[in-house]
């Protein structure tokens, strides 16, 4: 089964940086895009960042352009996200996931591992 598990959330202060990482299993993880989302309660989940397959091209919301840089190490099967020049709204739990077609290839609703939390306070 396909496993998502998210880490280096934490505390910082408006300005600071942290590195999220993602390490996936259960499927081939070097044919798939992966992608960064985020969540506050109350709202779905939105896209943060996307990778291609090889990593060669990345794509972010409008709200962290120039600020995060999503990556991938397919020998390691794990997609990383460097969030710099953090803000409090940046605060929100962030989840790593493949791109939709994985799961519709599979017939399944897709699965979200525990996320990790990021809160940007002073």
């Amino acid at each position: 089964q396909v496993q998502l598990v998210e880490s280096g959330g934490g505390v910082v202060q408006p300005g600071g940086s942290l590195r999220l990482s993602c390490e996936a299993s259960g499927f081939t993880f070097g044919f798939y895009a992966m992608k960064w989302y985020l969540q506050v309660p109350g709202r779905e989940r939105e896209l943060v960042a996307a990778i291609t397959s090889a990593g060669s091209r990345t794509d972010y919301a409008d709200s962290v352009k120039g600020r995060f840089t999503i990556s991938r190490d397919n020998n390691k099967n794990m997609v990383y996200l460097q969030m710099n020049s953090l803000k409090p709204e940046d605060t929100a739990v962030y989840y790593c996931n493949a791109e939709e077609v994985l799961w519709q290839l599979k017939r399944e609703v897709a699965s979200w591992g525990q996320g990790t939390q990021v809160t940007v306070s002073s």
